[in-house]
């Protein structure tokens, strides 16, 4: 596992890609670079085939059961809601400028703090904290984003000191295309850029990144932009849809709220994961390619680590050379995988309205029955990262209290002793691959819940529902495998 030093260097062995020089020779020659995510210390020994049988099962079974269920399960299952208590949006531009603060202490600290991008917060806020870490608070517990994200506090500043301004609205073909072109642009950098890690890199990246989104909110108003074009709010609020809290934010009529609108307003529900996507509109197409590219990103992640993937170009994955060898091979792979994903969906989908007859354009179906994808994305998310989770986060815990590398002790935890082997060893990699096997499952069967409910929107007959989801429950089985495999399968990082 990488450690962290006195000097703040971290050594790291080839196998594991990720040895750190400075940006300049990352670019010059093809040597290992900075990586962001835990190493996995161990080759998975354990029975896999019994558990890729399984979960093809599990979820085959999962279809099955719901096809012979009562035709109003779904809505019946979707509709309970248990109601807790209300608050309002009073702290929300508190809350955000604060978000702010925290942020623009991170990029200079990322300027002008520690080079060791285990020992630099900003590293580690942004790909541990904020890419693991909160997808799956979102995922748990609603849109915390929307309260949390840089934008909304210093726009409301704004608005305060020089009024409302008028803003141009963006056509209605150009969808969220924005958002997956940017979207798109993140997953390179932190799969394929030479040194996604290095802390002063991140900081001009994720520095500019604010400044353009401000900017284009500025211009197009906020509720625009990050509807179509600021990605991390177009992708958590996606997550936010399978969380077991629901916020009712209530609706204006022209004379106001009326009375039922005011009491129920802000209140929060619990329900069942996945409740929220039953009653989901469909998604433009935009919509649909940025949701398959959320997946397809992270299960090439995964991929390009593996024996197999490097092997396929004849890269001895003991000898790996870099990631600025393998910068024409990887943007291939990205490409190539977004591509493989948004074909095997949308054959599904035509073979599935085929078998059912179904009046409705492919575009409906297809926008509808996409968001069953979401239990899918999010569970990938989990299992893929939840090493770099539990051990980068503690080196995140630490970071933080001392986030230029001045001796500070901000928050007590400067000096904790960072416990690798919470992902490393014979008994954590036993409860690592159960637990990551697991949640791989267990959103396969949500996912084939979600899209049996949205099918009778669809074929309110009971036989037309269910055979327009067998091409799709037959794309879940075959991702349930592959996902399974790639937990499994040798890797080098």
């Amino acid at each position: 596992m990488s450690g962290r030093t006195e000097g703040g260097a971290v050594e790291r062995c080839r196998l594991a890609i990720a040895t750190p020089f400075a940006t300049s020779l990352a670019f010059l020659s093809p040597t290992p670079a900075f990586a962001h995510a835990s190493d996995r210390g161990h080759v998975l020994l354990l029975p896999t085939g019994y558990y890729v049988a399984g979960g093809a099962l599990a979820v085959a079974a999962s279809f099955l059961v719901l096809a012979l269920l009562p035709p109003d399960f779904p809505a019946r299952f979707w509709r309970r809601r248990l109601r807790l208590f209300a608050f309002g949006d009073g702290a929300r531009a508190v809350v955000s400028l604060i978000s702010f603060a925290g942020f623009a202490i991170l990029v200079a600290a990322g300027l002008f703090g520690s080079r060791d991008p285990l020992s630099n917060p900003l590293p580690l806020a942004i790909w541990t904290l904020l890419w693991v870490g909160l997808v799956l608070l979102q995922g748990l517990f609603g849109n915390l984003w929307s309260w949390l994200n840089p934008w909304y506090g210093p726009g409301r500043v704004i608005s305060r000191l020089f009024g409302n301004r008028k803003t141009w609205r963006p056509p209605a073909w150009l969808g969220c295309w924005p958002a997956f072109a940017l979207f798109f642009a993140f997953a390179w950098f932190e799969l394929i850029d030479p040194a996604p890690d290095d802390p002063a890199r991140l900081a001009w990246a994720a520095g500019l990144y604010w400044l353009l989104s401000f900017a284009a909110m500025l211009v197009f108003g906020y509720r625009d932009w990050t509807r179509r074009g600021e990605f991390l709010t177009v992708f958590l609020a996606m997550v936010a849809r399978f969380a077991l809290l629901e916020r009712n934010e209530g609706k204006r009529n022209e004379g106001g709220r009326n009375e039922v609108e005011r009491k129920e307003g802000g209140r929060l529900s619990l329900c069942w994961p996945g409740a929220k996507l039953g009653d989901a509109a469909p998604l433009s197409l935009s919509g649909i390619a940025f949701l398959l590219l959320a997946l397809s990103s992270v299960s090439f992640d995964g991929l390009s680590k593996t024996f197999f993937w490097l092997g396929l170009f004849g890269i001895n994955p003991l000898e790996v050379p870099g990631r600025t060898a393998v910068i024409g091979i990887g943007s291939f792979g990205l490409v190539l995988t977004f591509v493989l994903l948004a074909a095997a969906f949308i054959i599904a989908i035509v073979l599935g309205q085929h078998l059912a007859g179904s009046p409705h354009s492919l575009s409906q179906a297809a926008g509808l029955l996409v968001w069953s994808i979401v239990p899918i994305a999010l569970a990938y998310h989990v299992a893929h990262y939840l090493t770099a989770l539990l051990v980068d986060g503690q080196y995140a815990m630490a970071a933080l209290s001392d986030p230029f590398a001045l001796g500070w002790n901000l928050f007590g935890t400067a000096d904790m002793r960072i416990e690798a082997g919470a992902a490393a060893g014979a008994g954590s990699a036993w409860w690592l691959w159960n637990f990551q096997a697991g949640v791989i499952i267990i959103g396969h069967m949500l996912a084939v819940l979600v899209a049996h409910g949205l099918a009778w929107r669809l074929h309110p007959r009971p036989a037309g529902a269910a055979l327009s989801q067998f091409p799709l429950t037959v794309l879940m089985i075959a991702y349930t495998v592959f996902g399974l495999w790639l937990l499994a399968t040798p890797s080098v990082g």
